[in-house]
């Protein structure tokens, strides 16, 4: 089983998407497993109010950044303090730090990740976290794209989802068959002519024919790499 550790200070932004369709269903099969850390968790005290409503901290989990500039940069203790939580002594943990610096992530990445037992994100927030957190967990920097968001959740879904497809028995027969297959980046279902706003768009004739290698030549010319 890989079990994925995400790092994070909004751990229900991605809550739902991760529960629902496939991965959900992987997790319920106990072929991948995801576990969340609340840095505002590993603070120093940690402590909830009387009321259970909220937490009691005297150590917070941002600050201003050396050498000027807007908003905040998440501290280095409680990311690490939620971090060495989430790798304890495990073996074969890979730690991931989101960077549109970094490796861009790719399917060849997605595979060589699912080899892993365990998978660790760290997810930055606001105006990013502290330098040494990535140094001091010898994590790997990885882009999802030429472009800055607004945190780390979302890079961390999508690793999730991508790498979980190469785990045995997450996807189905079906799927794991054509995951192996010559695919297009055309698809096509019923009607064979679709009528939309007086114009016609067919199915194309070679999807019909049923000649295989025919249509596996067409997936092949209509591939995107």
């Amino acid at each position: 089983m890989l079990h994925f550790h995400i790092i994070t200070l909004f751990p229900e932004s991605i809550e739902p998407y991760l529960n629902a369709s496939m991965i959900g269903k992987a997790q319920d099969k106990k072929k991948i497993k995801v576990s969340y850390y609340d840095p505002k968790d590993y603070t120093t005290t940690g402590k909830k109010s009387a009321d259970g409503s909220s937490r009691i901290q005297d150590e917070r989990v941002d600050r201003r950044p050396y050498g000027g500039g807007p908003g905040m940069v998440l501290r280095p203790e409680p990311m690490l303090r939620a971090a060495m939580a989430a790798i304890g002594k495990k073996k074969n943990v890979e730690v991931i730090f989101f960077s549109p610096a970094g490796r861009l992530f790719d399917e060849p990445t997605a595979k060589e990740f699912s080899a892993k037992k365990h998978i660790v994100f760290i997810c930055g927030h606001y105006e990013g976290v502290d330098a040494r957190v990535p140094q001091i967990l010898g994590a790997t920097p990885i882009s999802v794209g030429p472009y800055v968001l607004t945190g780390g959740e979302l890079p961390a879904a999508t690793l999730i989802d991508a790498i979980s497809r190469f785990v045995p028995g997450v996807l189905g027969k079906a799927e794991s068959l054509e995951n192996s297959r010559v695919s297009s980046s055309e698809v096509y279902t019923r009607p064979d002519v679709l009528k939309w706003k007086g114009k016609q768009y067919p199915v194309p004739e070679v999807l019909k024919s049923g000649h295989h290698a025919k249509i596996e030549e067409w997936k092949k010319s209509t591939r995107k790499e």
